[in-house]
C-alpha cells in the first residue's frame, strides 16, 4: 500500500512579512548565510544567529555538524529557523533533534531520530525539495559517500517561501538547484512508490521547470528573473513528489561520485542524469517512462523519439554537461563507486524505474567518465 502525505504547512510571504508573522525572538536559532541575513534588514538581531560560511563550504558534512554541535550545545533556544539552500536545511533538520552527537551514529540509527524543536525552513535555491520532506543527506567523511537519513522527526513544521529570496541567485547555483529539482520529479514519477496523487505533482513540477527552462532556451538567461516564482513553486512540488515516492538511481549513483570529488549535488546528478533514463528507456520503453516522455516531448515541442537529444539540448543552455572525469573521477574509480551505489544505497536504488545489476552500473559509470 503505497500513502500520500504532505506535512509541513507551506506559506508564502514576503521577507519583510516574515519576522513579523512568526515573531522571531531570542528563544530562536538562525542558520543563515551573512549575505542572506542583509534580506531580513536588521530584523533577526534578538535571535541566536549561527553562519553557514563559519562552517566551511561546499556539502554539508558530519565534521559539519559535529563542529556547530559543539557551538550550540550551550545555547537555550526552542525553535530552529533555517534560511538557505540544501546545505543549510539538511544540517537545520537535525539541529532541531533532541540528540544528533555523534551524527554518524544517528544515520547508522544507532539512537533515534526525536524532534525536540519546532522548525521552520525557508528556502533559498529553487532545487533541493527538502523544506517538504524528512529527508537529510550528509557526506559522511569516514564512509566515502552521502548518506540519507529518512525519519518523520526530520519533518520541518512550517515551509516559507519567498520568491524574493532567489532573486540574486547567482546562475551556477540556479542551474545546479533546478536541474536537481526536475530530476527529483522525473525520479519519483517512476518510482514504484509513485500514487496518482504524487504523479500529479511530479507532473506539475514537470511542466514549471520544463516550460521556464524552454523561456530561457528561447530568450536567454534573464528571462529566469520573471520565473522566480515558478521556479520555486516547480522546486516544492518536486520535494513533494519525491518527498513521497523517493528518488531513484540517479541519486544513488551520484552520492558516491560527488561524495569522493566534492562536486556540487545537482551537477553531480545531471552527471548522470540522462543515461541513467536512456538505459530505463531501453529496458521497459512501454511502462511509465513512455507517459512521462510524451509529458517532455509535449513541453519541448518535439517527437517523442528524440525527447532525450532535445533534453540535452535544452539542459546544456542552463548547465553545459560534464563527464565525471572533468571533475577528476578515474577508471579505477568504477568499481568503488558501483560497490558503495549496491551496499550504502539501498534506500534509493529500491525506488529504481527498474533494477540495475551492479554490471549495469559499471556500464553506465563508464559511460559517463
Amino acid at each position: 500500500m503505497h500513502t500520500f502525505r504532505i506535512v509541513p504547512k507551506i506559506v508564502e510571504l514576503k521577507t519583510a512579512e516574515f519576522c513579523t508573522e512568526f515573531e522571531v525572538n531570542e528563544d530562536d536559532l538562525v542558520f543563515i548565510s551573512k549575505s542572506t541575513e542583509s534580506c531580513f534588514e536588521g530584523r533577526l538581531e534578538k535571535a541566536h544567529v549561527i553562519y553557514r560560511g563559519d562552517y566551511g563550504s561546499g556539502e554539508p558534512t558530519d565534521s559539519m555538524v559535529e563542529a556547530i554541535y559543539n557551538d550550540i550545545k550551550d545555547i537555550d533556544y526552542k525553535r530552529v529557523i533555517a534560511v538557505g539552500g540544501g546545505t543549510i536545511i539538511d544540517v537545520a533538520k537535525l539541529l532541531a533533534l533532541k540528540t544528533f552527537s555523534p551524527v554518524t551514529d544517528l544515520f547508522s540509527k544507532k539512537f533515534p531520530a526525536q524532534k525536540e524543536k519546532e522548525l521552520i525552513v525557508i528556502p533559498t535555491t529553487c532545487g533541493t525539495g527538502s523544506e517538504v520532506t524528512n529527508i537529510s543527506i550528509l557526506e559522511l567523511t569516514q564512509l566515502n559517500t552521502k548518506m540519507g537519513l529518512a525519519d518523520d522527526a526530520l519533518f520541518p513544521d512550517y515551509a516559507v517561501l519567498i520568491p524574493q529570496l532567489l532573486e540574486n541567485l547567482p546562475d551556477k547555483f540556479f542551474a545546479a538547484s533546478s536541474i536537481d529539482a526536475l530530476i527529483h520529479s522525473t525520479e519519483s514519477y517512476l518510482s514504484p512508490k509513485a500514487t496518482t496523487m504524487s504523479k500529479a505533482f511530479s507532473e506539475s513540477a514537470i511542466k514549471k521547470i520544463l516550460s521556464g527552462y524552454m523561456e530561457i532556451y528561447r530568450k536567454g538567461k534573464s528571462a529566469r528573473k520573471a520565473l522566480t516564482q515558478q521556479f520555486l513553486a516547480g522546486s516544492t512540488e518536486a520535494g513533494i513528489a519525491f518527498g513521497n515516492a523517493g528518488c531513484g538511481y540517479v541519486h544513488a549513483m551520484s552520492y558516491p561520485f560527488g561524495a569522493n570529488y566534492h562536486v556540487p549535488h545537482g551537477e553531480a546528478n545531471y552527471v548522470l542524469f540522462l543515461e541513467i533514463f536512456k538505459e530505463y528507456q531501453k529496458a521497459n520503453p512501454e511502462g511509465n517512462i513512455k507517459s512521462l516522455n510524451a509529458l517532455l516531448a509535449k513541453i519541448m515541442g518535439c517527437p517523442e523519439n528524440s525527447v532525450y537529444e532535445e533534453l540535452e539540448k535544452v539542459l546544456d543552455c542552463i548547465l553545459p554537461h560534464k563527464k565525471m572525469s572533468a571533475y577528476g573521477a578515474k577508471l579505477s574509480d568504477i568499481d568503488l563507486f558501483t560497490t558503495v551505489t549496491v551496499e550504502k544505497q539501498v534506500r534509493l536504488t529500491a525506488n529504481g524505474y527498474i533494477q540495475f545489476t551492479p554490471e549495469k552500473i559499471k556500464q553506465i559509470y563508464s559511460a559517463v567518465l
